[in-house]
């Protein structure tokens, strides 16, 4: 069933960075791919470090005739800023908010909640590493890792149970940069031939194309710029006698454009159907 948003807005919520502007990129990129489709009569895109603000976001929808904004995190985890920054700042008083105006503002699940991406990290990881045995490899899922909010881990972990379920790899597991296990330790806990890594992330941004490699030993040091990068086309690397295959970011797969608009219908079809992790603590 295709719902009808033709009188509806959607806002596509990022993270942004004052420091790289790829940060952004996937954001822009799929908000001018559901623009092209027409389904809704506006649709936005606001950020926590770039311009257009959140703050901003609350002005960008004065066209009239729109009745209904959906609110989209373009988020992997449902953490600190799903939870806290976004609610404060688009002044979210629950799932729907009644704006002076008389729009209603739905707040959507963020797009690493949806169930279609077990298929997309399986995806990333057969697309960087064709003709590779899952059997002889270990396949690492990398998030970021916080001690901000401790759901910050539950959307990694959770594919990584759904994809180990299926034991098509020889090893399914979850690294992160800031809390263990490590990505850095990555030799320790894998013993397969080939290794395959997927940034758990929205955009490429300099975890993915300068910190990461330095966790695992592809760069010594940080080095160019995000847009100056080819850490991605190098692959495989010869890493400690294994080969290592290194994806992007998921965030950047163009289908990220069909589960922003499936999380508003997701809300239009059920407004109370919610993951436990999402609502606690925030919203009514």
């Amino acid at each position: 069933m295709q719902y009808d948003f033709s009188s509806a807005g959607l806002l596509i919520v990022g993270h942004g960075s004052t420091v790289n502007p790829d940060s952004s990129a996937p954001s822009l990129a799929h908000a001018a791919e559901i623009r092209r489709r027409g389904r809704f009569a506006s649709v936005h895109c606001c950020f926590w470090k770039e311009e257009p603000s959140m703050r901003d976001a609350l002005l960008l929808f004065e066209e009239a005739g729109t009745q209904v904004v959906y609110v989209v995190p373009n988020f992997i985890s449902e953490g600190y800023f799903t939870q806290t920054i976004i609610p404060r700042e688009l002044e979210l008083s629950g799932r729907t908010t009644a704006r002076i105006s008389g729009q209603m503002w739905q707040y959507c699940e963020p797009v690493g909640n949806h169930p279609a991406m077990t298929s997309l990290l399986l995806q990333r990881a057969h697309t960087v590493a064709p003709g590779v045995l899952e059997s002889e490899t270990s396949l690492l899922i990398v998030g970021h890792g916080t001690s901000l909010n401790d759901n910050s881990a539950v959307a990694a972990k959770r594919e990584v149970e759904a994809i180990r379920l299926m034991n098509r790899y020889a090893a399914v597991l979850n690294t992160y940069m800031e809390e263990p296990p490590l990505v850095s330790d990555w030799q320790k806990f894998t013993d397969t031939p080939h290794v395959v890594v997927v940034p758990f992330f929205i955009s490429d941004g300099l975890h993915s194309y300068q910190d990461i490699p330095v966790l695992l030993g592809i760069q010594r040091e940080a080095t160019a710029a995000a847009s100056a990068q080819e850490v991605f086309r190098r692959n495989p690397y010869t890493l400690a006698g294994r080969s290592v295959h290194y994806a992007s970011a998921i965030g950047t797969e163009p289908k990220f454009a069909d589960i922003i608009i499936e999380q508003a219908e997701a809300f239009t079809r059920d407004p109370r159907s919610l993951s436990q992790n999402f609502a606690r603590g925030l919203v009514a």
